[in-house]
């Protein structure tokens, strides 16, 4: 299971599944610089390049989050983690953020191109596969052309990293459990998942593992953190747990489920837990 949030006008049948209530795992503190986690890292001012490689940030579990993909981002909710839209947010946004001690995480869809983002004529059209189900105007993407995605992908990390952003969320990087129109395998998911984080990394940033279960045990030392939707609602929260074994931060969202039905669950296994409505707004409802 995939699903990703579109950073405006969410589809009418999706909003009928929406909840109005929901949780957030506990965090370890309230400062800001202690509850932002791992090492501190001064952030790159608005268009300054982070220097290459250079250490980057290590969220830890428990810390509370806020992610919103619609639209530019609501940044008077006091948490000290944000996962906005690359695209839809910009520096000053992300400088504002860091002024309250905050960090940002970057999404971009990596996995599916898109026809409303700025650089969807960059994809050559033999890339592009099946419409992604649910999604008007997202096509999966062929993987395993990896010469040609990352440069692609590259471009995109360079937005992020200019921005200031901390890391990057990249999306949809399960699609060879999907009907993308390609033959994909584990292994091609596997080589693509490692280049997204090598890019992340070479440009000082740390980089999140979106959904993926499966594929855990083999990719939790390349990436820094996990972003889960639903894992309680597919009972797969355990699947999560090699993250937090390494100190590394489970974000984690449930739609449909209530507070408790997994909160208590979600704080056992020290996941950042909360509910969020399908279009992925300002609204949340933590656990605790």
């Amino acid at each position: 299971m995939n699903r990703r949030q579109r950073p405006y006008a969410v589809l009418g049948a999706l909003l009928l599944l929406a909840a109005a209530a929901g949780c957030s795992a506990t965090d370890p503190g309230d400062g800001p610089d202690d509850d932002a986690g791992g090492t501190p890292t001064a952030p790159a001012a608005p268009g300054e390049a982070r220097r290459a490689g250079g250490p980057h940030w290590q969220p830890r579990p428990g810390l509370r989050w806020q992610w919103q993909l619609d639209g530019k981002a609501d940044t008077s909710v006091d948490v000290p983690v944000y996962d906005i839209d690359g695209f839809e947010n910009s520096a000053r946004t992300v400088k504002e953020l860091h002024d309250r001690g905050a960090k940002a995480i970057c999404y971009v869809n990596a996995g599916a191109w898109e026809d409303f983002r700025t650089d969807q004529k960059a994809f050559p059209k033999r890339l592009l596969g099946e419409r992604n189900k649910g999604w008007k105007g997202e096509r999966w993407l062929d993987i395993r052309r990896l010469d040609e995605l990352r440069p692609i992908m590259a471009a995109r990390f360079d937005m992020c990293r200019d921005k200031g952003f901390d890391a990057v969320e990249p999306d949809l990087t399960e699609g060879y459990r999907n009907k993308t129109g390609f033959p994909l395998s584990g292994e091609d998911q596997l080589a693509f998942n490692r280049m997204l984080a090598r890019l992340a990394h070479d440009r000082g940033m740390a980089v999140g593992l979106k959904n993926d279960l499966d594929q855990i045990p083999a990719l939790v030392g390349d990436f820094d953190f996990a972003v889960n939707e639903q894992c309680a609602e597919f009972e797969e929260c355990e699947k999560l747990t090699p993250f937090v074994r390494r100190g590394k931060a489970v974000f984690h969202v449930e739609y449909a489920l209530e507070p408790e039905e997994f909160c208590a669950t979600a704080q056992r296994l020290g996941l950042s837990s909360m509910r969020k409505k399908l279009e992925l707004d300002a609204w949340r409802e933590p656990c605790g």
